[in-house]
């Protein structure tokens, strides 16, 4: 069945536990990823991203994953990963995605909520959750690039401020993941996550978690994770 995201991290932040979340590209990778979410009887968010979108356009890729949500045995989440325009919220938004994340990471504080907030009007008003991004995960995905960056964790004071201004559903978080490949083990900074836990409501979500080890992640989702994007869940 297709869901909302709001309504499986919300049972997630409640039970302690996390939802695995995808990108998905063709027929092929939705369906190994609605079995293998039957097969541990788990929810599961499939992800689409704007480059991905250029492909086919929003409309296909929904289609697809929501005649397979329908036969699926577990809950399904259509999402729409690193949307980086209003525009491309509006067209996924309008294709009946569950789940709209908009990425104003590049912006600045204020240019972000600004976008955020515009994002979650419209979403909001049909029934969508929003996902938003503060702080920068480092890393390269889909034409992504936050290398670049002074400060390379979210400051716990700001994601306060910005997850009640802009009334984010979840909220992404930089804590040391990156997107892509890894060159060496990663190092969660769970300083931050915890302080950051402790002035949030909202659900969090953690972004490049492949190549993570088990245990840093497993220990970030005892701290209130409830949202994963990997290519493969932890054991």
């Amino acid at each position: 069945m297709l869901v909302t995201s709001k309504e499986l991290l919300l049972d997630a932040q409640k039970h302690k536990y996390a939802v695995g979340a995808f990108n998905v590209e063709n027929m092929e990778m939705v369906i190994a990823v609605i079995r293998a979410a039957e097969e541990t009887n788990s929810p599961v968010i499939m992800q689409t991203t704007p480059g991905t979108i250029k492909y086919a356009g929003t409309a296909l890729y929904f289609a697809n994953i929501k005649a397979a949500a329908e036969r699926s045995r577990v809950p399904v989440v259509c999402h729409l990963d690193h949307g980086n325009s209003l525009a491309i919220a509006a067209d996924a938004f309008r294709a009946g995605y569950t789940s709209i994340m908009i990425d104003g990471s590049k912006l600045d504080f204020e240019g972000n909520i600004a976008l955020t907030r515009a994002v979650a009007d419209f979403c909001h008003a049909g029934g969508i959750p929003i996902e938003a991004e503060l702080g920068r995960v480092g890393g390269k995905e889909d034409g992504l690039d936050n290398t670049a960056t002074i400060n390379p964790f979210t400051d716990p004071e700001e994601a306060k401020i910005f997850a009640e201004r802009t009334e984010c559903d979840s909220l992404a978080v930089a804590i040391g993941t990156a997107h892509g490949i890894y060159k060496g083990t990663p190092q969660i900074n769970f300083d931050v996550l915890g302080k950051i836990r402790e002035v949030v409501d909202v659900p969090i979500v953690l972004h490049g978690t492949s190549g993570v080890p088990d245990e840093q992640v497993i220990e970030a989702i005892n701290m209130g994770v409830c949202k994963v994007n990997s290519l493969r869940i932890c054991a």
